[in-house]
Parts: C-alpha cells; sequence; structure tokens
C-alpha cells in the first residue's frame, strides 16, 4: 500500500462544526469528511483492494471535526482513513482449531466433582 498515492486520492467535503465554539464555529466549515474511493484507486494492488472491500465497503470514510482549524481536521481525517486502510489490508492468519489437552478434561471434570460435593454437604440430612 503506497500511502503518498492513497493520500492524493482521498475527497474532501467541508461543512460547519456541531457543538459549541460562538461565532468561529457559525462562520467557518471547520468539519472535514474525507472519502476515499476503493475501486478507482491505482495505490492499492488488487489483493489490498479486495480486502478492503470485503472489510470496509467501496468507500472508506473519515471525519474530523475535533479542532477549530479545517487544515488540522483535514490532516486527522486523512490519519483516519490511512489506519482504516492499514487494518483493513492485514493478512489475518487462519485460525487452526485445537482440542482440550488430557490433563485439562481431567481438571474440568475434578472440578465438578468438588463442586457436587460441596453441594452433596449443603443439602439437608435425610431422615
Amino acid at each position: 500500500m503506497e500511502i503518498e498515492s492513497i493520500r492524493s486520492e482521498i475527497a474532501f467535503r467541508f461543512s460547519r462544526s456541531s457543538g459549541p465554539g460562538g461565532q468561529h464555529a457559525q462562520k467557518s466549515s471547520t468539519r472535514v469528511e474525507a472519502l476515499f474511493d476503493v475501486e478507482d484507486s491505482a495505490g492499492l494492488t488488487a489483493a489490498e483492494r479486495r480486502r478492503v472491500l470485503e472489510r470496509i465497503g467501496p468507500v472508506v470514510r473519515a471525519i474530523a471535526q475535533d479542532e477549530r482549524s479545517q487544515l488540522r481536521n483535514r490532516e486527522l481525517a486523512i490519519d483516519r482513513i490511512v489506519e482504516q486502510l492499514r487494518e483493513a489490508v492485514k493478512v489475518r492468519r487462519a485460525r487452526r482449531p485445537t482440542k482440550p489437552t488430557t490433563a485439562s478434561k481431567e481438571r474440568r471434570l475434578d472440578e465438578k466433582k468438588r463442586r457436587g460435593r460441596t453441594k452433596r454437604l449443603r443439602r439437608e440430612p435425610d431422615d
């Protein structure tokens, strides 16, 4: 995955940020929505593209409205998209199912017997 080519393929939409902030928040569009089109990307290999499509979908989206600066929010949104892509392209190892060991089976049965004995001792005596 080539990070620089991915950064250049990200599209942005700007809008007014929600929450408090006075006149600055009401006048300036500091909220950033970053969009990355997976299917049209040249920065991903075919295998990476397939994995991202499976795990995230055709469009990767990130929103940032944490800062007062549009530039800073843009950087945060880019970082979030890159992080999502990194996570999605990771090759996950196949899980190999295992069976419980003989010792673990014995420990489980011993514990069950011990619990049963304890509960039997709590019972009222049969007269």
